[in-house]
């Protein structure tokens, strides 16, 4: 008997998601976009406040946030950093803790963890009835896990103080991501509702909130040659992430795993350098105005 289709637990996830990110350049992505937009970005926040208030919603372990804090510093000399976190996984904020005691530049930034989903957050903040405004929040490639897009960036918006900045991480229409969601979605697991989602769904979020924003396309690959061999450990846990499944490759349909084998090989999905195959894990980053 073959055992049935199932989703990751997030114990799973993690696991999935660091041999994702050990062969990808989400990471590298996400630096250029550092160096070339953020400090522009940075640069107009906190309109010379003595302390900007920064929340991160799903920020996981914490490199990127450390990483855009540094860039704040940079920006705002002198400047207190008071940085909120809200984040589900217990092992993701024990990582992140763990990251901040090992940085001796952090002096002036104090942090607060919430762990939580955003969600939760969301209904906290509500019943407590008074709104802390911030200058600076950020998802990064955090939406996929959210039960109400419009909503949740509705009232993460309402926390933006004026002249505060939003920015929304999220896979690009261009990625390989979208059009094996647009065919294969409804064959896998159903996870966290909202999972599948890109870009342009966001944008028409912000256009039908009539907010302003503005996207900064930055493109990323993923090295996923190894899904192609079989019994190949990696490529095993790779197949898990792609399709949020569990043994995707020890419990889906003979059927299924060929056709998805066959569709990230499509030139939609991949590209093929120096015999490797390489998924498109392009990345949409929209800034929202307060």
């Amino acid at each position: 008997v073959i055992p049935s289709m199932r989703s990751l637990t997030a114990e799973e996830y993690v696991e999935a998601f660091k041999t994702f990110l050990d062969h990808s350049t989400e990471h590298q992505c996400m630096d250029e976009f550092n160096k070339e937009e953020m400090p522009n970005i940075m640069a107009g926040l906190g309109n010379g406040k003595s302390t900007i208030n920064v929340l991160g919603v799903g920020s996981g372990t914490g490199e990127q946030d450390l990483k855009m804090i540094r860039i704040l510093q940079a920006a705002h000399p002198g400047v207190f950093i008071d940085n909120e976190i809200v984040e589900p996984n217990p092992q993701h904020v024990a990582a992140y803790k763990e990251l901040v005691n090992q940085a001796p530049d952090l002096q002036n930034v104090s942090f607060i963890w919430h762990q939580m989903t955003s969600s939760e957050y969301e209904q906290q903040v509500k019943e407590k009835g008074t709104h802390k405004k911030f200058d600076f929040i950020h998802m990064i490639q955090m939406l996929y896990r959210v039960e109400d897009i419009p909503n949740t960036i509705k009232f993460f918006h309402s926390c933006l103080d004026h002249h505060g900045k939003f920015l929304i991480i999220i896979l690009s229409d261009s990625s390989g991501w979208a059009s094996l969601w647009k065919k294969y979605r409804h064959c896998l697991p159903s996870t966290d509702c909202g999972h599948y989602v890109t870009s342009s769904s966001i944008t028409e979020v912000l256009k039908r909130l009539g907010l302003e924003y503005r996207v900064y396309e930055f493109p990323s690959g993923w090295d996923i040659t190894e899904c192609f061999v079989e019994g190949d450990p990696v490529g095993g846990l790779m197949m898990d992430f792609l399709t949020g499944t569990k043994n995707f490759l020890g419990t889906a349909p003979s059927g299924l795993q060929r056709q998805l084998q066959e569709a990230l090989c499509q030139p939609e999905c991949s590209s093929k350098k120096d015999g490797r195959i390489i998924f498109s894990n392009n990345l949409s980053m929209i800034v929202v105005e307060s």
